[in-house]
């Protein structure tokens, strides 16, 4: 459940439903039904803006080959929209973040930087081209990609969102009993999100994220300020983090373009080490 990340509500529909979704691709599922969650201020704002909310929310359940089967509303100053997701999966062959292996190559399959770009948005600082760019991004499910992993065979997934790159990837390695590794030279950005860093549009959330990445990650010389604030950035409907055994990487790569997934990069590895903790180089 998320607040207006852009001002189309058409959009903030798709956003939220597709960031909803994300979870059940993680653990390689197949989304079947979803139950709308929504907050609005009842005699602030036309109805028409929730109809359009929920047409976008509706419209990507359709491209995932799920239904909204229901929901409940609330009045609510802020207007607020998520989604409960329902899908189904093999047991046997069910994603968790707790299954990564030293060695495997981390694959991440979505650029970063949406919390950067929000609060550009809200402070009117971004470009149109790269706002237009980071909502196409949003919007997109995270189908592909988990199509892609499921066909070569992977050992570990989780989707990044609200706690960075950093925090998530600090959840899998710790519950996998790893250390990890980031080439920060490798890391998928959103054009111009190095721009807008620079000029200190940072949101609150990702400061907050890198204070506490602090206790669990070390930067290597050279590593930036604006490097380190991107990889701890809130993400919304953000990529697929996966693990990945190294013989069978390039064929994840090769996949992941042939299904149009073309932001996906090899970031780092999962190591030997005391779990949880990360290392990034420049």
């Amino acid at each position: 459940m998320i607040t207006p990340i852009v001002d189309n509500p058409y959009q903030f529909g798709q956003i939220a439903a597709a960031n909803a979704l994300s979870d059940v691709y993680a653990m390689g599922g197949r989304p079947i039904t979803g139950l709308n969650i929504v907050g609005f201020p009842r005699g602030e704002l036309p109805l028409s803006v929730l109809a359009e909310i929920l047409r976008g929310g509706s419209d990507k359940f359709a491209e995932a080959g799920a239904m909204i089967v229901g929901g409940h509303t609330i009045d609510d100053r802020e207007p607020k929209y998520g989604l409960a997701v329902t899908g189904l999966v093999d047991p046997e062959r069910i994603w968790r973040n707790s299954t990564g292996r030293a060695g495997d190559r981390l694959v991440l399959t979505k650029p970063l930087g949406t919390g950067v770009i929000a609060t550009a948005i809200k402070r009117e600082a971004g470009s149109p081209q790269l706002v237009d760019f980071a909502i196409r991004s949003m919007a997109s499910l995270n189908q592909a990609a988990a199509a892609a992993a499921a066909a070569i065979g992977v050992h570990a997934v989780t989707d990044v969102t609200g706690f960075g790159l950093l925090g998530h990837l600090h959840e899998l390695a710790a519950a996998s009993g790893v250390a990890a590794w980031i080439d920060g030279g490798s890391v998928p950005a959103f054009p111009g999100v190095w721009e807008l860093v620079a000029a200190d549009v940072v949101p609150g959330g990702t400061r907050r994220n890198l204070d506490h990445a602090s206790m669990f990650t070390s930067f290597e010389a050279g590593v930036s300020e604006s490097l380190r604030l991107v990889l701890a950035d809130a993400q919304t409907s953000g990529g697929l983090l996966i693990a990945v055994e190294p013989n069978r990487a390039t064929a994840l790569a090769s996949a992941l373009v042939r299904s149009g997934v073309a932001a996906a990069a090899e970031i780092g590895q999962l190591r030997e080490g005391t779990a949880g903790t990360i290392i990034v180089s420049a």
